[in-house]
């Protein structure tokens, strides 16, 4: 349950971080490979639809915790492997991102999210 915990945490952070975003706050250079200061109306909408995945991430990772129970057991098992892998790529995504901002603060961030996943898929 603490991964979970963990994990739902972050992506709360994440959300609000969006949030922030879509708001017109000048921290693009944290998100979407860093290129904007003030995230132009496609990204943001971007942002939005992030938000819905991270709920969405949030109640699978509740699941799997056994918090929750949504979706069939089977089902759960595998979305959180996909995740898991999901996550990782975030890491190298974010690792080779242009933006220093985005390498220092992301890369950890996605890197935290595959752990929690990954221990959560291998409970």
């Amino acid at each position: 349950m603490v991964a979970a915990v963990v994990g739902v945490a972050l992506l709360g952070g994440l959300a609000v971080f969006q949030v922030s975003l879509i708001a017109g706050a000048p921290l693009g250079r944290f998100a979407w490979g860093g290129q904007h200061v003030v995230l132009p109306t496609g990204l943001r909408i971007g942002s939005a639809v992030s938000i819905v995945v991270y709920g969405l991430v949030a109640a699978l990772l509740l699941q799997v915790a056994g918090a929750l129970d949504v979706l069939p057991r089977g089902v759960a098992d595998v979305a959180i492997w996909v995740l898991t892998a999901y996550f990782a790529v975030g890491v190298l995504m974010n690792g080779v991102s242009r933006s220093v901002p985005e390498r220092l603060v992301m890369t950890p961030v996605a890197l935290a999210l595959t752990v929690v996943c990954l221990v959560l898929a291998l409970q």
